[in-house]
């Protein structure tokens, strides 16, 4: 079932698989990302027909429109939304959240921890707890200049070399020319759209958000970070690994890498049946 929620600065769409209250007395489970929406865990939610579960799409993708007049997305807002959402499906919840979605749970927590009984956040991407920060920051702002300068095309093939790059990035990294779309068989012609969320710059508040550890410390949500197994040297690998430190925790191995719970979504094949058995495991305690 597809519902619609106003907001005075937005229209939320969010699916709820099963019913509300949950038969069993369970709580929801709340499965979020960023930029990436609810089409992207179908395969993940089939493998919970048991559970009564929610995804939705951020404020300004997919079915969600907004009437705030602004195009960044960041943590906070996007905390508030799904507070809202939690609210109108009667929580709490259970939550796995990944990439900007991880942040996003973890601004969440923060604001209204009681919201979520347990979070898993899967890769969060916070390029600033890094020890190379500057130079993470600098590469994904030639990301942003790529794609500003030449489209789409350009843009992701720069995107994929940031996020395939193993270990700590280095002046040479930063130094080596923009790498050519058809090497990952991507389109080179401009078709001249700049609106691309993961591409234009506009989430760049989600990759410099800064944690609120003492608001999750104190949060009675059991907060775990998860990590890829196949992504652990890879940016948001270490990203998620920088994050559990600063939280005073140890990172949780997922099968797969960044989009392991993927089933084909986007051209993708994650392990999303060995993602899921490790997702429930987790959520048990």
């Amino acid at each position: 079932m597809t519902t619609t929620l106003e907001t005075p600065e937005a229209t939320l769409a969010y699916d709820v698989r099963g019913p509300l209250p949950t038969a069993d007395g369970r709580p929801p489970l709340f499965m979020i990302a960023a930029p990436m929406g609810a089409d992207g865990f179908g395969t993940l939610a089939g493998y919970f027909p048991d559970r009564t579960v929610i995804t939705y799409d951020p404020r300004g993708l997919g079915r969600s429109t907004r009437s705030d007049g602004r195009s960044e997305h960041t943590p906070e807002q996007n905390a508030e939304d799904v507070h809202r959402i939690i609210e109108a499906v009667g929580g709490p919840v259970e939550m796995l959240a990944s990439s900007g979605g991880a942040v996003t749970a973890l601004a969440l927590v923060a604001a209204h921890p009681q919201d979520v009984t347990v979070v898993v956040a899967h890769e969060p991407p916070l390029l600033t707890l890094l020890p190379d920060a500057d130079r993470a920051v600098a590469a994904e702002r030639a990301v942003q200049t790529a794609y500003q300068d030449k489209g789409w095309g350009h843009g992701m093939a720069a995107f994929i070399a940031l996020t395939s790059w193993s270990g700590e990035f280095t002046d040479d990294f930063l130094a080596r020319p923009a790498p050519d779309p058809a090497a990952f068989g991507l389109p080179a012609d401009d078709d001249g759209n700049r609106e691309d969320p993961l591409l234009s710059g506009v989430s760049t508040p989600v990759t410099a958000y800064r944690l609120d550890a003492a608001a999750l410390a104190a949060a009675p949500t059991r907060v775990v970070i998860a990590v890829g197994e196949e992504s652990r040297d890879l940016l948001t690998g270490r990203t998620t690994v920088a994050v559990a430190q600063e939280l005073g925790t140890e990172a949780v191995v997922f099968p797969g890498g960044h989009g392991g719970f993927l089933g084909g979504e986007y051209g993708q094949a994650g392990k999303p049946e060995a993602f899921a058995a490790r997702l429930r495991e987790v959520l048990a305690g």
